[in-house]
């Protein structure tokens, strides 16, 4: 029994001996709004910031609209919000005493985002933990997402109280783990990956981004942050490595001007097929 139980088992997921024999711990899965429809849901999330996290989750999801499959994304990083704007969004979401309604971008993706509730882009969102963890369920719980294949969940970095938040109330089909090539970074991924496995939530697999630069004259690949350790990290924990991404200066212009479904997203292709099999 751990030092801080509180005897109610209701709430608690841990599997200790002071739990009848044969009990199963209570899901605190979150049910969807009645009206929703999701088929698959798949987290996006990265040890640190700073790693292109939300560039991958748009991405992921652009191309499996391309292919025809219906896409969301539910921006749960609530405090760092970057989604509505790669999509050029700029109208407030709308709903009603029953439910929020999901923005929609030009080339179809449904999305949730804070900054689509604030009067202000540039408006800073100063809550506590537990009102930032509220919305994100309320993100999963109160918003109509319509017949969906896809939803990608954004999360902000680290190890906190909204992954947890995600990993415990929306039932995850997996995640992927975003990462940059900095040895400092793989320290740091080695703890989400640890904290999946806890959670007992399946790993996809890892996108390394900002992998190399391109030389615009020979093609050469540049290794601007250095080697790459993500294979070695990769076979150490059996998960394959999806993309390596370089660094591309006309798709982070395309992202700054909201123009992201423009994107050629080459170097993600291959991990958004694997995705489409699942």
């Amino acid at each position: 029994m751990s030092e801080e139980c509180t005897h109610d088992c209701s709430t608690c997921s841990a599997n200790c001996s002071s739990r009848t024999e044969g009990e199963k711990p209570e899901s605190l899965i979150e049910k969807p709004h009645e009206l929703s429809s999701v088929k698959k849901i798949i987290g996006v999330v990265s040890g640190k910031g700073g790693v292109g996290k939300s560039f991958v989750t748009s991405m992921l999801a652009v191309l499996l609209q391309r292919k025809g499959l219906k896409t969301a994304i539910l921006d749960a990083d609530i405090t760092g919000p970057s989604i509505p704007k790669a999509f050029g969004l700029k109208e407030r979401a709308v709903g009603n005493e029953n439910a929020l309604l999901a923005s929609v971008s030009e080339g179809g993706t449904q999305i949730m985002s804070s900054n689509l509730l604030l009067d202000n882009d540039s408006d800073p969102i100063l809550w506590r933990g537990a009102m930032i963890s509220n919305l994100v369920r309320q993100f999963w719980t109160d918003c109509v997402w319509t017949d969906v294949d896809y939803m990608f969940v954004d999360m902000p970095p680290g190890t906190g109280d909204v992954p947890l938040t995600v990993f415990q109330s929306i039932p995850l089909d997996g995640i992927i783990i975003v990462t940059s090539p900095q040895e400092l970074v793989s320290m740091i991924v080695e703890k989400a990956v640890k904290m999946a496995k806890t959670m007992n939530i399946p790993i996809l697999g890892f996108v390394e981004n900002m992998s190399f630069a391109l030389c615009p004259d020979c093609g050469k690949k540049i290794k601007v942050f250095g080697e790459s350790h993500i294979d070695a990290l990769a076979k150490e924990y059996g998960v394959p490595v999806l993309a390596k991404l370089p660094i591309d200066p006309e798709a982070a212009k395309a992202c700054d001007e909201g123009k992201i479904e423009t994107v050629n997203g080459e170097f993600l292709k291959g991990a958004a097929d694997l995705i489409s099999k699942i």
